[in-house]
């Protein structure tokens, strides 16, 4: 029984995972001088920071309002 809440965690987890290994990569690209990567690295990682922050949790008794 997979619900539209199933959906939404498994969206945050994924994001999360991905917004976190950008900022390992963005570690090694500094080390190894790479201002180019860093930048677009970078770039990617507010990205998912934006994300992370759009896909509200779901949160049982809110009184069915949900914010946009």
């Amino acid at each position: 029984m997979t619900g539209n809440g199933d959906t939404e965690f498994h969206s945050r987890e994924s994001i999360a995972y991905i917004r976190q290994m950008l900022g390992e990569m963005r570690l090694v690209a500094e080390r190894e001088g790479a201002q180019m990567l860093c930048y677009l690295i970078e770039m990617a990682y507010e990205e998912a920071g934006d994300l992370q922050r759009r896909i509200k949790p779901h949160r049982a008794g809110a009184g069915g309002k949900r914010s946009l």
